[in-house]
């Protein structure tokens, strides 16, 4: 079901804009080269398994555009990977992502059916077979499972509230296979 508007007096659920969200979804519906966005980062690397990636630019709602500070993310691996634990290490940078994106998303479709929603915590696991990384096995180089445990208070019915936090995009990512090009330009 998409994200649909219920009627309610009430302007902010769960710390969202529920008018301004209803604008942007009508505005959505009839200009749909609205709805495409591209996000970018940048990444560089520092040495080891430390590198880091800033965040700034990305093409949304018809047009370019810039937030006023980058975000800077530093990742690295722990010392039992050869790493210096300078930072949370990539895989777990996408149970992050897929915490995040599942929490924002919950919060904004529940606010859009004027569902309110008391907290939302999660606990996520990933499990992963260092042997397909290192070329050892013919096993998944990356997670081979994940779980997300969400802890929501609401007077919602659980599964509903599972439902809606489906709509989020990270949560397709990772559900989901999708192309990547992989480009490498020597110099």
């Amino acid at each position: 079901m998409p994200l649909q508007m219920s009627t309610t007096k009430q302007t902010t659920i769960n710390g969202v804009d529920v008018d301004a969200l209803t604008k942007t979804i009508d505005a959505i519906k009839h200009e749909t080269n609205l709805s495409a966005f591209q996000f970018r980062a940048r990444n560089t690397w520092l040495g080891g398994g430390l590198n880091h990636s800033t965040i700034q630019g990305f093409f949304g709602a018809g047009q370019e555009r810039a937030r006023a500070a980058s975000f800077t993310f530093k990742a690295d691996e722990p010392p039992v990977l050869l790493g210096d634990d300078r930072g949370a290490n990539p895989v777990e940078f996408v149970l992050h992502a897929l915490a995040a994106c599942l929490t924002t998303t919950l919060a904004y479709h529940a606010a859009a059916r004027g569902i309110e929603i008391r907290s939302i915590s999660s606990e996520l696991e990933g499990d992963l077979d260092l042997r397909g990384f290192l070329g050892l096995a013919d096993v998944r180089k990356g997670y081979h499972h994940v779980r997300v445990k969400m802890h929501v208070a609401s007077d919602a019915p659980a599964d509903q509230l599972a439902n809606l936090a489906k709509f989020s995009p990270v949560y397709d990512i990772v559900a989901n296979s999708l192309p990547v090009e992989v480009i490498v330009e020597t110099q």
